[in-house]
């Protein structure tokens, strides 16, 4: 999709996850905003904008961050409409955050049907020492969530760890989520010209 006024390329993305597991940091920090300490609910949803060169092209990405709170869950299906990318999040620190993962993948797919590319993200790396060992979750767990939801779907997905607070692989997050969105989008695209 391009830009109306500028012509530039348009990738939209949600964020999901639990609340407090930090999607709004995640998105701060990727927007070079600083760290908030504590939680500040988002109310219902939050959208961001920053214009990125990508390929060699100025791409205008469109990140909603949902709520993760129950209450807000009518709310948030009208969002995922149009996206062409999710970012997963989790709290390495909040295993109940992690159970709950998939409840938000099943969420994407009644709104979204088949889902596009997946980031799944543990956030809060920095915290990870901080809580009693059978409270982490850990690297592998999450990787071999990934993969099961890779081979179950079979969606484009990637595992990453990452800390807001640090910026420990935020920026590579959205680098690859917007190289997974850019190469599904181009399949579609010669797919098209095929069919």
């Amino acid at each position: 999709m391009r830009d109306q006024d500028d012509g530039s390329k348009i990738m939209k993305a949600v964020l999901i996850g639990d609340g407090a597991v930090g999607k709004t940091s995640i998105r701060r920090n990727y927007l070079g905003d600083e760290f908030i300490e504590g939680h500040i609910a988002t109310i219902g949803v939050d959208l961001a904008t920053k214009r990125v060169l990508f390929d060699n092209e100025i791409v205008k990405f469109i990140i909603w961050d949902l709520a993760g709170q129950p209450s807000f869950k009518q709310v948030r299906g009208h969002y995922y409409h149009g996206c062409n990318g999710i970012i997963l999040v989790y709290s390495t620190v909040d295993r109940d955050s992690f159970d709950n993962a998939s409840k938000w993948l099943v969420e994407a797919y009644k709104n979204m049907g088949p889902l596009p590319p997946t980031v799944i993200v543990g956030n809060k790396t920095d915290l990870r020492e901080t809580v009693p060992e059978e409270e982490r979750v850990t690297a592998d767990e999450g990787r071999k969530f990934t993969e099961y939801f890779i081979e179950k779907l079979g969606v484009p997905a990637v595992f990453k760890e990452t800390s807001a607070k640090t910026g420990y692989n935020i920026e590579s997050t959205f680098n690859d989520l917007l190289r997974m969105m850019s190469e599904s989008q181009e399949t579609k695209e010669s797919n098209h010209f095929i069919g």
